[in-house]
């Protein structure tokens, strides 16, 4: 199966012209979705199909055709092999909870992707990795976020390592702009709080300081600014007066494990679409 995502300006004759390169490459539509901001000046226009080529050569005129339907209708288009996992590099500090979320959805074929292997600036998730059978990049904490990365990435070269996207399962060091376009901020943070209320650190003293009566969790690709990337997922969980931080910090943990698994399934699967630091989600 191949899946189409594109966005474009709205106007007429989107689907007819996209139904007529499909139709006319041999494909077969096996799924449909599509979304318009119906505003009436810059009106904006989001879809997703699945279909299954006729063959190779069908859809190499699909790609083609859709590259003229993208000059004439200023569309961002992008087809994927949904038989081709995604491979991701999972970055971690000292918290394992969404780790193990990962790594228990991969293995029970409820995510499908490849973890390629496990960067952190400890050592202690080592365990973790050798038990999975995947390469541990230790990245001890240096002042200079710059020099820290610069040693993951000779690591990923070394190992030759081939990385689509990257997940910051609890990561807390705050990545810099060179590494973050590197990946073609193609990065899904984990943040625990219900953003944007409490972005930064900390969110959980912030929430018990507040008083608030449900905490929450934030998946989020991330970009140059703390905490204030497109969100993809997120969920609450409900606490009360009697709750110390402990507990809460309890109680977050198990929503913000689901909440990145979503994010990462969503994202594997090409359901997200970005447009002006915000998602279209086709679930």
């Amino acid at each position: 199966m191949i899946v189409l995502t594109f966005s474009c300006p709205d106007r007429k004759g989107i689907v007819a012209s996209v139904s007529k390169i499909l139709f006319e490459g041999g494909a077969n539509i096996i799924e449909s979705n599509q979304y318009s901001t119906n505003s009436s000046t810059k009106a904006h226009f989001f879809m997703r199909i699945v279909f299954e080529p006729e063959s190779l050569k069908g859809l190499n005129d699909i790609n083609q055709k859709l590259n003229g339907f993208s000059s004439i209708f200023n569309a961002e288009f992008k087809l994927t092999d949904t038989s081709v996992k995604k491979k991701a590099a999972v970055f971690v500090s000292k918290e394992d909870h969404c780790l193990y979320e990962l790594l228990w959805q991969k293995s029970s074929s409820d995510l499908f992707l490849d973890i390629v292997c496990i960067v952190s600036n400890h050592n202690i998730l080592l365990p973790v990795a050798e038990s999975y059978r995947l390469p541990f990049i230790y990245a001890p904490y240096r002042d200079n976020a710059i020099e820290q990365e610069e040693l993951i990435k000779k690591e990923f070269e070394r190992l030759k390592l081939q990385i689509d996207f990257v997940i910051l399962a609890k990561y807390m060091r705050v990545l810099s702009k060179n590494f973050i376009n590197s990946f073609c901020q193609n990065i899904i943070n984990i943040h625990h709080s219900f953003l944007p209320s409490f972005p930064g650190a900390k969110p959980y003293v912030q929430a018990y300081q507040k008083g608030v009566k449900l905490v929450g969790a934030t998946a989020h690709f991330v970009n140059e600014k703390l905490d204030d990337g497109p969100i993809i997922e997120q969920d609450i969980i409900r606490i009360n007066h009697g709750d110390d931080i402990n507990e809460i910090k309890r109680k977050g943990k198990i929503v913000e494990k689901l909440v990145l698994a979503k994010a990462v399934k969503l994202f594997t699967e090409d359901r997200i679409i970005e447009h002006d630091n915000k998602t279209i989600i086709f679930e």
